[in-house]
């Protein structure tokens, strides 16, 4: 299959690779993308066995979602070795996601391996340690990068920090002034406990507030919050609208709409938010 860059909708959901019995869960699950794990998620015994078994994640017919897996690390072994599997895949990815990205190279490496003349996938970048946010700029500037997510797991335990919102706000800000910087969407890390609603709703409105583009997941409970969360709701499209005209008829100059001063970035941010509800069917 044949993809081009583009910015999927906001909830991302990962499955273990291993585990074949959730593979049409995970892609029926409501999630833009669902993304098929051959890292984090399997034992270094299992690596072989989970290449293989990963295959079959996009062999399924008709998934309803942008088909993504994550990979090893280009800096190991079981890295090079996904690479060669990936390219010999019969089904293959939409979307590659490379874990501990720490140069440009590991994005390029992946599109001189798999790029053919009718396949280009999407290639995203997983940033999650402390190096990484010292090159951010030169990660950004790869050619084939479609976008980014923050790895908070793997970063706070390399910072020896808290997994709470403030203790990583600092990683989070520093990576979405990056990404916008470089004009490319950026997915939050998953809210890792599965069993408070409430905490997964507050995490997604924060990052949603703070300029992130999704949320990623790992139980499809999850994704449906996440969807509520970042699509605009009705009223925010209403009042987009209403900024928009009022824009019109001042000819572009400040301008009040309901109490509120509405001036140039106002305008520019309505005018975004109406033209992306216009393009949803």
């Amino acid at each position: 299959m044949t993809s081009t860059s583009h910015r999927p909708g906001p909830a991302w959901i990962i499955t273990p690779g291993l585990h074949r019995d959730r593979f049409t869960g995970a892609q029926k699950s409501g999630a833009a993308v669902a993304v098929v794990d051959i890292e984090d998620s399997v034992a270094p015994a299992d690596k072989q066995t989970a290449r293989t078994a990963s295959e079959a994640f996009f062999a399924l017919p008709d998934p309803p979602c942008t088909l993504g897996i994550r990979m090893n690390s280009l800096t190991t072994l079981d890295g090079i070795t996904d690479l060669t599997a990936l390219a010999a895949y019969t089904a293959r990815p939409d979307l590659i996601v490379i874990p501990k990205v720490e140069s440009d190279r590991d994005i390029q490496l992946v599109a001189a391996t798999l790029d053919t003349n009718d396949y280009t996938p999407d290639i995203w970048a997983l940033i999650e340690s402390p190096r990484a946010f010292t090159i951010l700029s030169s990660i950004m500037s790869a050619p084939r990068l479609g976008g980014v997510i923050f790895g908070s797991a793997d970063y706070a335990a390399s910072v020896r920090c808290g997994l709470s919102w403030e203790a990583l706000h600092y990683a989070r800000s520093t990576l979405i002034n990056a990404a916008t910087a470089a004009n490319l969407p950026a997915i939050d890390a998953p809210t890792w406990n599965l069993n408070d609603p409430d905490l997964l709703r507050r995490d997604a409105e924060r990052a949603k507030e703070l300029g992130f583009h999704g949320k990623g997941c790992i139980h499809p409970r999850h994704v449906q919050v996440i969807n509520d969360v970042f699509n605009p709701t009705a009223d925010e499209i209403t009042q987009a609208r209403a900024i928009v005209a009022a824009a019109d008829a001042s000819g572009g100059t400040v301008t009040t709409v309901d109490g509120q001063m509405r001036g140039t970035p106002f305008f520019n941010r309505a005018r975004a938010l109406v033209a992306e509800a216009d393009r949803t069917p």
